[in-house]
């Protein structure tokens, strides 16, 4: 699986790369054909203080999934989609079960 992570308005730092990759890493274990996952992390010019959004897209064999978060931190939002992401791959395979 390839994760790309793609920072805008912001350099990102090596600890939340590994954070996000280890993360990613996880999510194999729901769906084991994720071909690719695309990771953008973004910084809102606002004042309210949750203005760091993770926005996850993954490529699954006849399917993209978008999830889109907005937290405190990028850790959390990162979570969070991840989490969300979890059960739109357990869908995902429970689906393709029973058509088979």
């Amino acid at each position: 699986m390839k994760v790309s992570i793609n920072a805008v308005n912001f350099a990102v730092d090596r600890k939340l790369v590994d954070f996000v990759q280890e993360r990613m890493d996880k999510l194999e274990k729901y769906y084991d054909r994720v071909v690719s996952v695309d990771v953008f992390l973004k910084v809102e010019k606002t004042s309210d203080k949750e203005n760091k959004i993770a926005e996850i897209k993954i490529n699954v064999p006849g399917d993209d999934f978008l999830v889109k978060k907005q937290c405190k931190t990028f850790e959390e939002a990162v979570e969070l989609s991840a989490e969300s992401i979890e059960r739109l791959l357990v869908k995902r395979k429970e689906k393709i079960r029973t058509h088979i």
